[in-house]
C-alpha cells in the first residue's frame, strides 16, 4: 500500500476538532495558512503560557487513519480532523518513524518529524476514556502514546487529500520523544 494523505483540517480557532478542508497550504517555517497553530514560536495555550519564546515545533499535526480504525473497534467513533490533526495519513507507520523524518506531501510540500504528540485531558472532553485509549503499554511496561506526531514544515505547498507521502528518514534512528 502507498502511503497517502486521507484528509486535511485547519482551524483558525483553539478548538480540538478541526474542519475537513478541500486543500490546506503549509508556509515553510510556519505551518499551516489559516490554521491557529501557525507560527515560528509555540501556539498551543499550555506551552505559550509557559514560555511563549521558545520554537513551535507543533506546527503540524498527523494522525495515522488506522487509529480511527482502532478507536473505531474499540467503541469510540471518531471522525478524521476531530482529535485536532492537521493531516490524516493512511498506510504509514508515523509512530514508528525517526525524529527528524522528512514526509513529502504531495508533489511540494515537506515537513519534518519532531516528535510524538502527548495526548492530554481534552481528549476525555471529545468521548469519556478517549485519553486512556490513545495511550497504552509495551512488553516492558513503556508508555506508548499512539495520538499522532508532530511536525515543522522544511518546504511549503499545497496538500489535499490523495496525495501520496514519501518517507525520507534520516540518517540515524533517533526514537520519537513527546514534543
Amino acid at each position: 500500500m502507498t502511503a497517502s494523505v486521507s484528509a486535511v483540517h485547519a482551524s483558525p480557532t483553539h478548538s480540538m476538532a478541526k474542519p475537513t478542508q478541500a486543500s490546506i497550504r503549509l508556509i515553510a517555517g510556519v505551518g499551516i495558512e489559516g490554521d491557529v497553530h501557525r507560527g515560528e514560536t509555540v501556539q498551543h495555550q499550555s506551552r505559550v503560557r509557559s514560555d511563549a519564546t521558545k520554537p513551535n515545533l507543533r506546527q503540524v499535526h498527523l494522525i495515522h487513519a488506522e487509529l480511527h480504525d482502532e478507536l473505531r473497534d474499540a467503541g469510540f467513533d471518531m471522525a478524521a480532523g476531530e482529535m485536532g490533526e492537521n493531516i490524516t495519513t493512511q498506510g504509514i507507520d508515523l509512530l514508528g518513524l525517526s525524529t527528524g523524518t522528512r514526509l513529502r506531501l504531495g508533489s511540494d510540500a515537506v515537513v519534518e518529524v519532531t516528535g510524538l504528540r502527548n495526548p492530554c485531558h481534552q481528549l476525555d472532553g471529545l468521548r469519556p476514556g478517549l485519553m486512556k485509549a490513545v495511550l497504552d503499554r509495551d512488553e516492558d511496561g513503556n508508555l506508548i502514546r499512539k495520538a499522532g506526531v508532530m511536525s515543522v514544515v522544511v518546504t511549503g505547498g499545497e496538500v489535499r487529500a490523495g496525495d501520496t507521502i514519501e518517507v525520507e528518514p534520516p540518517s540515524e534512528h533517533v526514537p520519537l520523544e513527546p514534543v
